[in-house]
C-alpha cells in the first residue's frame, strides 16, 4: 500500500484535556468547514463515522460524545482532540484496504483520547491557534507557523515510545472487542513502512514518522505482543462490516491535482493556498511552480498579465505601503486602495516603458502572505479593453470553496477486478497518473515493491 509522496504517515496528535466544553477539536471541526475542508461525500462521513461510534461502545472510558470527520485533503494523517473530534484524511482511506484497517486507525486515535495523553504530556496550551495548526498540519501553508517546539516535535515523533503503546493496546483491545481483525494495526504498520521506502527511492530523502509510528519498528515486539493477548477479546461470532469497504472506495477523490497549484480552462487553483483566480475569456493561462501567466488571444505582446505569492508584509503594511516601500516601486501611478471580498489590495498604474500602452501592478493579502499582479500591453493593444482585463482578473481573486475542488481535483479512484494477465505496467498505461504510475499503484494495492495483481481480486485504479 502506498501514501502520497508529498504526505509522510500519520499525525496521532491529541490537543486539550476534557470533552464537558467547547474544546479545541470543535473548534477545528468549524475551522475545516470554514475553508471548505470537510470532505463532501455523506457516504464516507456516515461509513467513517459508525466505524468510530462501533468502537467507542468498547472503550474503557467512553465519556463524552465522540466525532468521527472525513477531511477533504490528499495528506495522510488522522488525529485525535480530547473533546472526542477524531479526524481522517481522504488521503489516508485511498491507502487503506479493509474496513479493519480503518478501525485500526481510530482505535488508536481513541486511546490517545480516552488515556488522556494530551494533559499528561502538558500539551493544553501548546495549539491554542486551531487556524495555524491546520495550516501547518494539513496544508503546510498556515497562516500563523510559530507553534510552540514542545507542539511541533509531537506533531514529527509522536507521544513517545510508551504513551504510544498504550494507545496501541487500547486500539487493539476494541477493535477486537468490536469484531475487526486486530493483526490489521500490522497491516497499517507496513503501509507506513512502504510509504518511507518509496519516498525515499523516489524523493531522494528521508521521511520521518509520525505518532505511534516514530516508535517502531524498534518496538514492533511489544505490539505483538499486545496482539498475541488479544484473542480473549474477540466475540464469539463474527460481527457483519459496517458498510461495503470496496463499494465506498470506489469514486473516492485521489490526490490533489490543485495541491500545488493547476490550471483548468481560465481558472488557476491551489489548495495549499486555498486561492482562485480566473483570467479573461479568450486568454491562454499556463503555471510553473513559480508564476502564473495569462496572454491574450492576440499574443504576448499585445497583453499578459502573471501572478505570484510574494513574501510576507510587514506589520501595519498596506498593500500600497507594500508596493512602494518593500517592492520599491517609484513608477506607479493613479493607485487605487480597495477590498476585493475581504481581503486589502491595491490597484495601480505604471509609467509605461517604450512600445507600451499599458502597465499595471495590483497586490492582494490574504492569509499572511502578498500576491503580486502585473500585466502590461504591447503598441497595437487597446489601453482601456486591457485596464479592464486587468482589474476583471484581480478582482476575480478569492478563497477556495467545496466547489472548487470538485473541479479541480477530478481523479478518482476505480475499483476493478485483476484479470489473468494483468500487470501493474499496463494498468498505469490506463491511468491518468502522470508520475510514477506503476509503482504509485502497487502502493494503492499493497504490492509495494515488486508485486503484481493477483486474478480475481479487488484492484484500486486512478482515472
Amino acid at each position: 500500500m502506498r501514501i502520497a509522496v508529498r504526505s509522510i504517515a500519520f499525525a496521532l496528535l491529541v490537543v486539550g484535556a476534557t470533552s464537558a466544553y467547547a474544546g479545541p477539536g470543535k473548534k477545528m471541526y468549524d475551522e475545516f468547514a470554514k475553508q471548505g475542508q470537510i470532505y463532501d461525500d455523506p457516504r464516507w462521513q456516515d461509513y467513517v463515522q459508525k466505524i468510530g461510534q462501533r468502537l467507542v461502545a468498547y472503550t474503557t472510558d467512553p465519556k463524552g460524545e465522540f466525532h468521527f470527520t472525513v477531511v477533504d485533503t490528499s495528506d495522510v494523517n488522522a488525529f485525535a482532540l480530547p473533546d472526542g473530534y477524531i479526524f481522517v484524511t481522504r488521503g489516508l482511506l485511498a491507502y487503506l484496504e479493509s474496513e479493519d484497517q480503518i478501525a485500526a486507525v481510530i482505535g488508536h486515535e481513541i486511546g490517545h483520547v480516552v488515556l488522556h495523553h494530551a494533559a499528561k504530556k502538558n500539551l493544553m496550551s501548546a495549539f491554542g491557534n486551531v487556524a495555524g495548526f491546520i495550516g501547518a498540519v494539513v496544508t503546510g501553508v498556515g497562516q500563523v507557523r510559530d507553534v510552540s517546539n514542545q507542539a511541533t516535535d509531537t506533531l514529527v515523533m509522536g507521544y513517545g515510545r510508551d504513551m504510544e503503546l498504550q494507545a496501541d493496546q487500547h486500539g487493539v483491545e476494541v477493535t477486537a472487542k468490536a469484531g475487526y481483525n486486530p493483526f490489521a494495526m500490522i497491516e497499517v504498520l507496513q503501509v507506513l513502512k512502504d510509504q518511507e521506502e518509496f519516498s525515499t527511492q523516489i524523493g531522494g530523502q528521508q521521511k520521518t514518522y509520525h505518532g505511534v509510528y516514530a516508535s517502531h519498528p524498534q518496538n514492533e515486539k511489544r505490539l505483538h505482543d499486545a496482539l498475541e493477548g488479544s484473542a480473549k477479546y474477540l466475540p464469539a461470532e463474527a460481527v457483519e462490516p459496517v458498510g461495503d469497504f470496496w463499494a465506498m472506495m470506489d469514486g473516492l477523490v485521489y490526490g490533489n491535482q490543485a495541491g500545488s497549484g493547476m490550471v483548468k480552462d481560465r481558472s488557476f487553483y491551489h489548495e495549499g493556498l486555498r486561492i482562485v483566480v480566473t483570467f479573461p475569456e479568450g486568454w491562454d493561462v499556463s503555471s510553473t511552480s513559480q508564476t502564473v501567466l495569462g496572454v491574450s488571444p492576440g499574443g504576448k505582446a499585445a497583453g499578459n498579465i502573471t501572478f505570484q505569492r510574494q513574501g510576507a508584509p510587514k506589520a501595519k503594511q498596506t498593500p500600497k505601503q507594500y508596493v512602494e516601500e518593500t517592492l520599491k516601486r517609484d513608477d506607479v501611478k493613479s493607485g487605487e486602495e480597495l477590498k476585493i471580498g475581504e481581503y486589502p489590495a491595491y490597484i495601480a498604474k505604471v509609467e509605461l516603458k517604450d512600445k507600451q500602452t499599458a502597465s499595471m501592478i495590483a497586490d492582494v493579502f490574504k492569509d499572511g502572505s502578498t500576491y503580486l499582479f502585473k500585466g502590461e500591453a504591447g503598441e497595437n493593444a487597446d489601453p482601456a479593453s486591457f485596464e479592464a482585463n486587468f482589474r476583471a482578473t484581480v478582482q476575480s481573486f478569492r478563497a477556495m470553496v467545496p466547489g472548487d475542488l470538485k473541479v479541480a481535483n477530478r481523479q478518482r479512484i476505480k475499483v476493478i477486478e485483476a484479470k489473468p494477465g494483468d500487470t501493474y505496467a499496463a494498468l498505469a498505461r490506463r491511468s491518468s497518473l502522470r508520475d510514477h504510475a506503476e509503482e504509485t499503484l502497487r502502493l494503492l494495492n499493497g504490492d509495494h515493491p515488486h508485486g503484481e495483481p493477483r486474478a480475481g481480486n479487488p484492484i484500486k485504479i486512478v482515472q
